[in-house]
């Protein structure tokens, strides 16, 4: 992904904030040659046995992720290979008549980041059904009500067969933050009052995003 300098990710942080926030990741990876490449929509998490500190580049970082393994997908991703995992963030439309300004152009704010590393298929059915788990655990704090799945793993076990999960090893990332930077501080805080006054959810995401860049 190209990332102009100022649009670089202020920080860490912000990287794995939108990961995790936005967790629905579009997996792709190279087909046989004169092929279209593999690409597939699904959950991401980070490990949660992973206790180490990612990298600038969240290098050493460790996510999980699964599919079906009916997905031609899975039946292609061999262990060892480089997979790319992108995450979209909040993102919105700039109109001109935000900027109050003439000649003006409109753009769009957006931010996403792009994950790279090296995939390990999990081939147990332990392994696919702790990934799962996992992922519930997960997606169940951030987003749900603490639903219990504790008299639902008997279910989870009769249908991991038909889920391929792996592991992914970052090897590197990069994170796009395109929130009005080229604008002066007075039109960017416009832009952010405009995406504020919007209503919708992606709008007040994108405007929280432009606060938190540094001034």
């Amino acid at each position: 992904m190209f990332v102009p300098c100022h649009y670089r990710a202020p920080n860490v942080s912000m990287m794995v904030d939108l990961m995790r926030e936005n967790p629905l990741a579009l997996m792709v990876s190279n087909g046989a040659p004169g092929a279209v490449p593999f690409a597939t929509h699904l959950p991401v998490i980070t490990d949660p046995c992973w206790d180490g500190q990612a990298g600038p580049d969240l290098g050493g970082m460790v996510l999980l992720g699964h599919l079906n393994r009916a997905n031609p997908h899975w039946a292609a991703l061999e262990t060892g290979s480089m997979i790319l995992l992108t995450f979209t963030g909040p993102h919105a439309y700039v109109s001109p008549t935000v900027y109050g300004l003439t000649p003006a152009a409109p753009t769009w704010d957006f931010t996403s980041v792009h994950v790279h590393g090296v995939v390990e298929k999990l081939t147990t059915t332990e392994e696919t059904l702790e990934v799962v788990r996992a992922t519930v655990l997960a997606f169940e704090q951030e987003f749900g009500d603490g639903w219990d799945m504790t008299d639902s793993l008997g279910y989870f076990r009769r249908i991991v067969p038909r889920v391929g999960a792996f592991r992914l090893r970052v090897t590197g990332a990069q994170g796009m933050f395109k929130l009005s930077q080229e604008q002066t501080p007075e039109i960017r805080e416009r832009v952010a009052r405009s995406f504020a006054a919007h209503g919708s959810t992606r709008h007040a995401q994108t405007a929280e995003l432009i606060s938190r860049l540094p001034h």
